[in-house]
């Protein structure tokens, strides 16, 4: 009797083990396409950001608009390879709009295959993080400074043709921007924009989200990370926020967004997160801050009309 109850419960694992795999894989493809709706969502407007402002930046360098993704770097790797149906851990997460990269046709979920002639196949796994991811981006970045282009070849499909490009670069500032899990925060380390998947500016228009993503920028164009770690430090961080609130609408302009944005952005931001009558000491209040924003505009007006674009590197006061 144990034995035919025991094998009556293979026999009904084995009969709904596949749809149960299904359901997996399912579930496995939603939460990859929400990350990267969001990662190519913010990967666009971050390239906005970095090439409409590369000739005001102190350093700007070639990019192709480009996002990779290493699978290996997620707890299930194999199910997020399976996925995304890819061949490589190595594939495209995310493309910016209107950038090198996407006028070649590159696009989510795209198996890569070789990069400035390195076989990505021949990398050994990272033992924890994005340790390959990394030593990639830092290949990629040496060869456009380099040469002004990268080469790059890639399969569009588990089974379709594979193709090999020299994808050409064009100005932008530097830095990445990319999307945390498990996170509710904006933040900037000085490179990088980094945006929690459950930041409350998500939900907010794009040319609004687009100024949260400016104010994060604007911290790591002006160098407040270095100024804040320097001994004794160099700003506030009062005085930080309140130059990346006044320079997010000339980054705005210059990505071709409506300045006036970045008010629009903090008069809906603050009264639900602006801290009302408990204000924390490292920020304006929000009314405040919607003020500094707002008397930025007729300078941005103004070096537009001058200069054709709204020249920071010569009309911001900071």
């Amino acid at each position: 009797m144990r034995k035919f109850s025991a094998l009556l419960a293979f026999l009904s694992l084995a009969i709904t083990s596949p749809a149960l795999a299904d359901e997996q894989l399912d579930a496995d493809r939603e939460t990859l396409a929400l990350l990267q709706l969001a990662d190519a969502r913010l990967h666009t407007i971050g390239w906005s950001l970095a090439t409409g402002n590369a000739p005001f930046c102190d350093v700007a360098q070639p990019s192709v608009g480009l996002l990779l993704q290493d699978m290996a770097a997620f707890k299930n790797a194999d199910r997020m390879r399976a996925a995304a149906n890819v061949v490589t851990d190595i594939a495209v997460q995310a493309v910016a709009a209107e950038s090198p990269a996407a006028k070649l046709g590159l696009s989510a979920n795209m198996s890569i295959f070789v990069l400035d002639g390195v076989d990505v196949r021949t990398l050994p796994a990272p033992e924890v993080g994005y340790e390959r991811l990394a030593q990639l981006n830092g290949l990629s970045d040496a060869a456009l400074q380099r040469d002004g282009y990268v080469n790059i070849t890639w399969r569009e499909s588990p089974f379709g043709a594979v193709t090999g490009e020299s994808i050409f670069g064009v100005p932008a500032c530097t830095g990445r921007f990319e999307m945390l899990t498990n996170s509710k925060r904006a933040s900037a380390d000085g490179q990088r924009v980094l945006i929690g998947m459950e930041f409350p500016g998500l939900a907010y228009a794009d040319d609004e989200f687009a100024a949260a993503v400016a104010h994060e920028f604007a911290h790591n164009l002006l160098g407040h990370r270095a100024m804040l770690d320097a001994k004794p430090r160099q700003i506030s961080t009062r005085a930080s926020e309140r130059e990346a609130d006044r320079m997010m609408p000339w980054l705005l302009a210059n990505a071709g967004y409506d300045p006036a944005a970045a008010l629009r952005f903090m008069q809906r931001w603050g009264p639900k997160h602006g801290g009302g009558i408990f204000r924390a000491r490292s920020h304006d209040g929000w009314d405040e801050r919607a003020e500094n924003i707002a008397a930025e505009l007729p300078l941005i007006a103004a070096s537009i009309e001058r200069n054709g674009s709204a020249d920071w590197s010569k009309d911001f006061v900071r």
